[in-house]
């Protein structure tokens, strides 16, 4: 079977990794419906969108976990395509809350990796994105990895690059905007994540109402630009030819 671009009339196989259900809730809305999928990962199910078939996965947050994703998936179900999904910061200044990005390549600290381009006539930012091992909270932080030549910074994309360029597959990185390049973080989300890839909420949480008058609003705010951002990613992708 051919892998990468969009052939007429052919079904493509594509295997969509993002660190949490709730980035998927968008694009859930736009399926005619999901079927969960046996796999050794966190979160899977079974959906067709846009003419292709998918399979979408949450398996927590950072590389190794987005990696072992694949291999799950791909060892299990085969693939002709990978691709990185979920939310971002915005490094460039002038991105906006829930504004879509496609990456063109993926700085990893070790190396770049190529990202391919989609086609989909919905606005979005082309630009390369660095994939880090912590969340980038300070401005300062989001100040030097712009100088990179970064415009959004996210957690997971090395890895699923890293294993797709291992079993030739095509790779395509498609993220939305929940943080500002000229905001910091108040809540100290690097602190409460959990070797298994997930946030400790009660630890959160705590932290948070040590300063309420500061995080508990930044947490609102956080909420209501997720659910933004992941609507907007699911009408992209149900736009979108791989």
């Amino acid at each position: 079977m051919a892998r990468g671009g969009s052939d007429a009339g052919r079904v493509m196989r594509l295997l969509v990794v993002a660190s949490e259900p709730r980035e998927f809730s968008g694009l859930l809305a736009q399926t005619a419906g999901a079927e969960k999928a046996a796999l050794a990962v966190d979160w899977a199910r079974r959906v067709r969108f846009g003419g292709h078939e998918a399979v979408l996965i949450a398996n927590g947050i950072g590389r190794e976990r987005a990696a072992a994703a694949v291999d799950a998936a791909c060892e299990a179900l085969g693939a002709d395509a990978v691709v990185s999904t979920g939310f971002c910061g915005a490094l460039a200044p002038e991105l906006g809350v829930a504004e879509v990005v496609v990456a063109t390549e993926i700085e990893a600290p070790e190396r770049r990796y190529t990202a391919r381009p989609v086609e989909c006539g919905r606005a979005h930012r082309s630009g390369m994105v660095c994939s880090v091992d912590r969340v980038a909270r300070t401005v300062r932080e989001k100040q030097r990895l712009h100088a990179t030549g970064g415009i959004a910074v996210e957690m997971e994309a090395a890895g699923i690059a890293e294993r797709a360029e291992m079993r030739g597959l095509p790779f395509y990185c498609v993220r939305a905007v929940t943080d500002l390049a000229g905001e910091s973080l108040a809540n100290d989300f690097n602190a409460a994540l959990r070797s298994n890839g997930h946030f400790d909420t009660m630890r959160i949480l705590r932290g948070a109402f040590r300063q309420p008058w500061v995080c508990v609003p930044e947490l609102i705010r956080l909420r209501e630009r997720c659910v933004r951002a992941a609507d907007t990613l699911g009408e992209f992708f149900a736009d979108c030819r791989f």
